[in-house]
C-alpha cells in the first residue's frame, strides 16, 4: 500500500467529511475506513475481513495509509519473519515522504527510539538480552507473596465500605505497586504515581507533565542503583554485561513500567468483569472446574490488553494474506481481531481452556518478555480478591458499563461492585504460623485424648490389691514432652495452599 494509491488531500472539504450516522462516515480517500473514527472497531474489523480478507488497507489520523493484519496466521507470520518485517519506523514510506507530521497523534507510538522493541540485529540482541536477563532474576515465589500482600493492603482501603470501583480502586493500583517493587522503587509507589501514569497514557493536556513526573522517578532510581546496586530489576539492568548507558536504562525502565502497567491494568479489569458477569466462569471457579489462571487465559483470548500494536514495517516487497505489500509499507499487528479469526475460532462461545496460542503478548523476536509477570499479577490478584470478598457482585447493569476505546486498546472506565463489609487485615507483618502442639505417634481416631503427665502419673487406689499382679506402669508419663518432640512437617497439600496464598 503506497501513498500514491491513497493520496491524502489538504482541502478543507476532505477534512470535514460526512456527519456521524451517515453511511459514508469514517471513510477517507479511496473509500478506505478511518480507524480512529470508528465507533465499533470490532464490527469494523469483521467488515474489513469480509471485504478484504486477512489483511486490509485502512487509514490512520491525517489519512495516513496503513495495513491492518486481521488473520491469526498472518499476524504470526509477520512477527516471526524479521527478514521481511521490522519495528524500525524510519523506513516507513509515509514518514519518509513527510505525510506523518511531528505532531501526529500516534507519533509517540510510532517514532523510532533506541530501545529493544524498535532495534534489530545485534543491537536488538544486546538490548533485549539485558531486559530478559534482568527479568530472569525475578523470584516468582517471592513475587507472588508480594502480590498477595499488596492485594490485601489495597483491599483494606475499601473493604469496610461494602462497595468499591474495582477499576479505579484496585486494577489501576495493584500493577503499579508490584512493578515499583520489581524495578526497585517501592518507596515511590503512591496515588500520585498511579494518577501520573494513567494521565500520561491517556494523552490529556497534562500528559507531558505527568510523563515527566514518572521519568523523574525513574531517573532518581537509575542514579541510586548506578551508585549502589541492589537485588532488583534496575540494578541487574545496569550491571548486565550489555553495559547500557543511563539513557538506555531509563528508556527501558520507562518501557517496562508503562507497557506492563497498561497491559496488566486492562487484564485485571477484563478478568474481574468476566468473572462477575459470566455465570459460566463464576460457577466453574466455585465448583473447582476452572482455576483463576485458566480464566485469565480465556480473557486473553476474548479481550487482549492491547487491541493493536504500532507497528511493523515491510523491509522488502512481499505478499501477506493475498495482498501485495511494498517496501516501506506499515502494518498494524492486531491481536484483537486475530484472536477471533474464524479459521482458528469458528465458535466464539467454545472454551479455550488449556490453549495459549492467542496473540495477546505478541510473538517472534519482540514477544513480550514480561508476560509471566503480568500473568502472576492477574492470577494472584484476582484469586486473593475473590477469597477476601467471596460475595462481590456487580453493582450495576452490564449495559451501564462504560468503555473508552482507541485503536490501541479498550479500557473499562469503572466497575462498581458491592459486597458484605469486611474488617481490614493486618499486612504489616510477614505471614507466619503459630506453633501447633505435637501429635502423638500412637494416637488413633477414637482413642482418648492424653492427659498432662503429672495427672496421669498419680496411681488410683485399688480396693483389693493383688500382690501377684503388679500394677502396670503408667502409659502416658512415658510419652515425651510435647516441647521436645519436633513438629510434624505439613503435608504436600498444606504446603501447596500456603505457597499459593503467599505464605
Amino acid at each position: 500500500m503506497t501513498p500514491e494509491s491513497h493520496t491524502p488531500t489538504d482541502t478543507d472539504a476532505s477534512r470535514l467529511g460526512p456527519p456521524p450516522g451517515c453511511p459514508a462516515h469514517g471513510l477517507g480517500p479511496g473509500g478506505l475506513h478511518r480507524l480512529h473514527e470508528s465507533e465499533d472497531l470490532g464490527a469494523l474489523y469483521e467488515q474489513l475481513r469480509k471485504d478484504h480478507g486477512p489483511v486490509a488497507p485502512v487509514l490512520l489520523h491525517d489519512d495516513v495509509p496503513i495495513w491492518v493484519v486481521l488473520g491469526h496466521a498472518e499476524n504470526l507470520h509477520m512477527v516471526r519473519s524479521p527478514s521481511q518485517f521490522c519495528r524500525d519506523s524510519r523506513i516507513w514510506t509515509p514518514l519518509r515522504d513527510g505525510l506523518v507530521k511531528p505532531d501526529h497523534p500516534l507519533m509517540p507510538h510510532i517514532a523510532w527510539q533506541p530501545i529493544a522493541s524498535h532495534a534489530e540485529g545485534d543491537e536488538h540482541k544486546r538490548l533485549r538480552g539485558a531486559v530478559q536477563g534482568a527479568i530472569s532474576t525475578v523470584d516468582f515465589r517471592s513475587l507472588r507473596r508480594y502480590i498477595n500482600r499488596s492485594t490485601q493492603a489495597i483491599v483494606n482501603r475499601f473493604c469496610e465500605k461494602g462497595e468499591a470501583d474495582l477499576v479505579g480502586q484496585f486494577a489501576e493500583h495493584l500493577p503499579m505497586a508490584v512493578m515499583c517493587e520489581i524495578l526497585g522503587m517501592a518507596d515511590e509507589y503512591n496515588d500520585r504515581l498511579v494518577e501520573a501514569a494513567r494521565d500520561a497514557l491517556k494523552g490529556t493536556e497534562t500528559a507531558i507533565a505527568s510523563h515527566s513526573y514518572v521519568m523523574d522517578a525513574l531517573s532518581r532510581l537509575t542514579v541510586r542503583r548506578r551508585a549502589q546496586p541492589e537485588e532488583d530489576f534496575a540494578s541487574y539492568l545496569i550491571t548486565h554485561p550489555a553495559r547500557l548507558t543511563d539513557d538506555e536504562v531509563r528508556e527501558h525502565l520507562r518501557l517496562v513500567l508503562f507497557a506492563a502497567y497498561e497491559a496488566t491494568t486492562n487484564l485485571l479489569s477484563n478478568v474481574l468483569l468476566t468473572v462477575l458477569i459470566d455465570p459460566r466462569f463464576r460457577a466453574q471457579l466455585n465448583g473447582g472446574q476452572m482455576t483463576v489462571p485458566e480464566a485469565v487465559e480465556q480473557s486473553l483470548w476474548n479481550e487482549p490488553p492491547f487491541s493493536t500494536v504500532f507497528a511493523y514495517f515491510a523491509k522488502q516487497e512481499t505478499e501477506l494474506g493475498g495482498q501485495r505489500i511494498r517496501r516501506g509499507d506499515g502494518l498494524l499487528f492486531a491481536p484483537a481481531p486475530a484472536n477471533v479469526d474464524p479459521r482458528v475460532r469458528p465458535d466464539l462461545s467454545a472454551s479455550m481452556q488449556g490453549n495459549r496460542s492467542h496473540l495477546a503478548f505478541g510473538g517472534g523476536p519482540h514477544e513480550c518478555p514480561g508476560q509471566d509477570v503480568g500473568r502472576s499479577i492477574a492470577d494472584v490478584g484476582v484469586d486473593a480478591l475473590l477469597m477476601r470478598l467471596p460475595d462481590v457482585e456487580l453493582d450495576c447493569d452490564e449495559e451501564e458499563l462504560r468503555w473508552t476505546a482507541s485503536i490501541a486498546s479498550r479500557h473499562l472506565v469503572e466497575m462498581p461492585v458491592q459486597f458484605s463489609p469486611k474488617p481490614p487485615q493486618d499486612v504489616t507483618e510477614p505471614p507466619n504460623h503459630k506453633q501447633v502442639p505435637a501429635q502423638r505417634s500412637d494416637w488413633q481416631i477414637g482413642s482418648p485424648q492424653p492427659q498432662p503427665a503429672p495427672v496421669a502419673a498419680q496411681p488410683q487406689p485399688q480396693p483389693t490389691p493383688a500382690p501377684a499382679q503388679p500394677q502396670p506402669a503408667p502409659v502416658y508419663p512415658q510419652v515425651q514432652p510435647a516441647a521436645q518432640e519436633p513438629a510434624r512437617r505439613k503435608g504436600a497439600w498444606q504446603r501447596f495452599l500456603s505457597w499459593w496464598r503467599g505464605y
